[in-house]
């Protein structure tokens, strides 16, 4: 069984003549692009292959690195749209409060009652602030992740409470 990746980014197009990528990071840390020192790459998480970097620079945003394999414009060409994944391993440990989508997804969610109202779905970024999509027996619905409506979040046991969950029904 192969192990679990998470997506950290998504290479957006070739720089130059060899092989170089432009890198769009999809993480709180884009900084983590020039200390790591490896990879996987592909269109999904299943196939995709692990590659070293050679080289890494961040401007404005956007990572661009220089993969060991992709020596050419049309090998970088040919990853473009790839999506760009890490192991656990390379994770950055977060501090207290904040959690991976992954933690988040497939979480019981309960109302202030204790009564268990839904599963995350997903979590959504949006302009304002992420939205929790909660999938309910008949429906999805869409919480916005504020302390507003989120009472507690308890990853190591499963379960969100969040407060006047009705008023999205």
């Amino acid at each position: 069984m192969k192990e679990e990746l998470y997506l950290v980014g998504r290479i957006l197009k070739p720089k130059g003549l060899k092989g170089e990528v432009k890198i769009l990071p999809v993480t709180d840390f884009p900084e983590s692009f020039l200390e790591r020192k490896a990879f996987y790459i592909g269109v999904t998480e299943r196939d995709a292959v692990r590659r070293m970097v050679l080289s890494a620079v961040m401007r404005k945003g956007f990572a661009y690195l220089l993969f060991s394999g992709i020596d050419t414009r049309e090998k970088a060409e040919a990853i473009a749209g790839n999506m760009v994944y890490v192991n656990a391993d390379a994770l950055i440990p977060l501090s207290p409060g904040r959690a991976y989508l992954h933690e988040l997804r497939g979480l019981k969610v309960l109302n202030e009652s204790g009564e268990e109202v839904g599963v995350v779905h997903d979590v959504l970024r949006m302009p304002a602030h992420e939205v929790y999509e909660i999938k309910c027996v008949s429906r999805m619905v869409l919480v916005p992740a504020i302390e507003e409506f989120v009472k507690e979040i308890v990853i190591d046991k499963g379960y969100m409470v969040l407060k006047r969950f009705e008023e999205f029904l």
